[in-house]
């Protein structure tokens, strides 16, 4: 039998206070996610982040949560359930999360006890960075470390490029476009330190946060940035847009050092200045409609849209639990 793990990053067991301080307390507490020496870490998270952030994230998750729960966590479902249906008898497909549950512990205990030939793991993130697709990596290696009997391992790392990924939202992107006419079309990703990817310039050489990333090359080929404005490309290609009619903008940043710029916000007022009124929007960094995508970009950026004079802001929805995206799974898996 092959085994199937998809691994997403995680969400809180309810949108209360406390399982939210539980949830972030995990997840920030990652070393691949704040990357400062542990006690430090521990002091931050601990004493400042998730006692104060946790009551107002909550509320952010009750508007977000539906009667089936947490969509990151019940869209992965709906993916398993598709994908175990496509596949056959001979694989079994399993969902984890990176932090909370269905954590990766007991999930990965259970694939030992299938006796597994081979083991496929495809973190849902489709552009790799290290704080997410490096974690999940890094995780697996733990776990794994005392398996006496190992079975042939496969980690999928990225899938951005997929063809299917460019395919999808131009086909949503174009649902919207024959209802309404847009003058710019913005790509929201989530943000990171700069300096994550700094760490992650092997060279010392190529990163610049500049043009370093017009092309993909085989010193950027793992370069979270470049990877984000690669699949800003190719999805505008797919539409068929011009460089001058969309933006690669970085949402979600934390904290006063510097993340990866433009920010979403600023790109907003920027817009509304230059004059843009219409704007569809993208979140390419995301595979399931979370608070980040909901929430952040489609009401929280639009309500700053219309502050500032805009008029309409729609938000391309994620590829959820789509049949292309289970397509699209099926062929990461097979192939």
């Amino acid at each position: 039998m092959i085994g199937v793990l998809l691994v997403n990053l995680g969400t809180p067991d309810a949108p209360d206070t406390s399982s939210v301080r539980r949830y972030l307390r995990e997840f920030l507490m990652d070393g691949r996610v704040i990357d400062i020496p542990y006690i430090f870490r521990s002091l931050l998270v601990n004493g400042i982040i998730a006692p104060f952030r946790a009551p107002k994230s909550a509320k952010v998750y009750q508007q977000l949560w539906e009667h089936r729960g947490s969509p990151l966590k019940f869209y992965g479902e709906d993916n398993v359930h598709d994908l175990q249906k496509k596949l056959g008898d001979q694989y079994a497909v399993r969902l984890a999360m990176r932090y909370q549950n269905p954590s990766m512990e007991s999930v990965m205990h259970e694939m030992q006890l299938l006796n597994l030939k081979k083991l496929i793991i495809i973190p849902l993130f489709p552009q790799y960075a290290s704080a997410t697709t490096g974690s999940v990596f890094e995780k697996v290696m733990d776990l794994m470390k005392s398996w006496q009997v190992m079975p042939e391992l496969k980690i999928v790392n990225y899938f951005y490029n997929h063809p299917g990924i460019a395919k999808y939202f131009a086909e949503k992107a174009e649902n919207y476009r024959k209802k309404h006419s847009f003058d710019h079309y913005v790509f929201s990703y989530h943000g990171v330190p700069e300096r994550h990817i700094k760490k992650g310039d092997i060279t010392k050489q190529t990163c610049s946060f500049g043009t370093c990333c017009d092309k993909i090359t085989d010193k950027n080929h793992l370069c979270y940035r470049a990877q984000c404005f690669e699949t800003s490309r190719l999805i505008a290609k797919e539409m068929g847009l011009k460089p001058e009619e969309y933006t690669t903008a970085f949402q979600s940043r934390l904290g006063r050092d510097p993340w990866l710029q433009p920010y979403t916000d600023e790109t907003i007022k920027k817009l509304t200045k230059e004059g843009k009124k219409n704007v569809l929007a993208f979140s390419p960094a995301f595979v399931a409609d979370c608070l980040e995508t909901t929430i952040e970009v489609g009401e929280e950026y639009k309500e700053l849209f219309e502050e500032n004079g805009g008029q309409h802001w729609q938000l391309v929805e994620s590829l959820n639990n789509s049949k292309e995206w289970v397509e699209i799974l099926k062929l990461l898996v097979e192939n």
